[in-house]
């Protein structure tokens, strides 16, 4: 592992992300988790409000990070967040004579964290946010801002990577990762079933992920329709859209979101994997995580074609690929009879060339590369009663 600098033993970390830490496990909780080995690491979630509440930071532990959740009154006005949520944040930030790293998730926290010290900025660019329901009108402002401040941007995927590599200097691809280990638990023989799971009939088709405007929702019922033998479990927080949009069968299996640590053991009683993804311009760069879980835990999987599927995936053999219910239903079957020996070895081969362990250790070889005298770098451009904050 790369050695720190003379001086930064151990450096902050302060990630601010649009995803809440305790919602659905997946890419800012991997790299934080292994990055907490080297850095102080402050997980920064966007602010909750709450009737007759007084501003104040919540803090919660999650293993070695440190969760902070700014809380402030229903009722207080737009403008004044930025200064609040900055005021409630500064007592947590080291001494900037220890080296700190600023990562971001979201372009959003632009609007309080102009003043915050940092030998780096990273904007870790996970999804084209502003393609997603309800983005904020100015999202891409603040984006344009960051991209100003930012040593670095990792993108999280190559289509994004494509997208990006033109708005600065140092753009690099890391698409999704897996901790192969944790879903290669799907493999293990005679598990028991989860209690929620034991009842339903085989074969099982199986996803697993947020449900949202990215869920071609009418795909999946179309294909619960065609074939009423097969049974369709869902699992994942139903938002951003009305549930009762869902369509409902005998067939159909809504379980809601479980924990990310129990997902082996619900996957182990699947036959096979869909991701009935929509072609959308909410989809167009994402780089599902879900693709290397479902191979890790041995499942076949038939997707619609998203790019970063199709490739590598798809190009590979390693995930079939759909256009409609009707192809759907031809590639699940043909998974779901075919032998698979040949397939999982092809499939391993490709696992053990990724992993999250990996993709952060080339993160931060390249931060370290690129950590500067501690300066305020706040970007052109910033709302000028930003710019005028204190320096945190």
């Amino acid at each position: 592992m790369t050695a720190m600098p003379t001086g930064f033993s151990r450096p902050q970390l302060v990630c601010f992300s649009h995803l809440r830490w305790d919602f659905v496990y997946q890419r800012p909780q991997h790299l934080m988790s292994r990055a907490a080995a080297q850095y102080d690491v402050l997980f920064v979630e966007e602010p909750v409000r709450r009737p007759g509440a007084e501003p104040a930071m919540e803090m919660h532990r999650r293993g070695a990070v440190t969760v902070l959740v700014p809380v402030l009154p229903e009722s207080v006005a737009e403008q004044r967040v930025p200064a609040l949520v900055q005021a409630l944040l500064r007592p947590h930030l080291g001494a900037p004579g220890g080296g700190r790293v600023l990562w971001y998730y979201t372009p959003m926290a632009m609007a309080f964290s102009q003043g915050i010290r940092a030998d780096a900025v990273v904007y870790d660019n996970m999804d084209e946010l502003s393609a997603f329901l309800g983005a904020p009108a100015h999202l891409l402002a603040q984006e344009e801002a960051l991209f100003r401040r930012a040593d670095l941007v990792f993108t999280g995927g190559h289509s994004l990577y494509a997208a990006k590599r033109g708005r600065h200097r140092s753009v690099h691809a890391f698409p999704s990762s897996v901790d192969a280990a944790h879903f290669a638990r799907a493999r293990r023989p005679a598990q028991p079933d989860p209690v929620d799971q034991a009842g339903i009939a085989h074969p099982r088709i199986g996803f697993f992920g947020v449900i949202d405007e990215r869920m071609d929702v009418d795909l999946v019922g179309a294909l619960a329709r065609r074939r009423p033998d097969w049974h369709f479990v869902l699992i994942g927080p139903v938002v951003k859209i009305d549930p009762a949009i869902l369509p409902r069968s005998s067939n159909l299996h809504w379980l809601g979101g479980r924990r990310y640590e129990a997902l082996p053991d619900y996957l182990a009683g699947w036959d096979a994997g869909f991701m009935p993804f929509a072609r959308n311009e909410s989809t167009r760069f994402i780089s599902p995580t879900k693709t290397p879980e479902f191979l890790a835990a041995g499942l076949p999987v038939v997707s619609t074609p998203i790019a970063d599927v199709v490739d590598p995936y798809g190009r590979r053999g390693l995930v079939q690929l759909a256009e409609d219910a009707a192809e759907a239903e031809a590639r699940l079957s043909d998974v779901l009879e075919r032998p698979r020996r040949d397939w999982i070895a092809a499939v391993d081969g490709h696992l053990a060339t990724m992993s999250w362990d990996r993709t952060w250790a080339d993160m931060n070889r390249l931060i370290l590369r690129s950590r500067q005298p501690v300066t305020v770098r706040a970007g052109a451009g910033t709302p000028a009663a930003v710019a005028a904050g204190p320096n945190l």
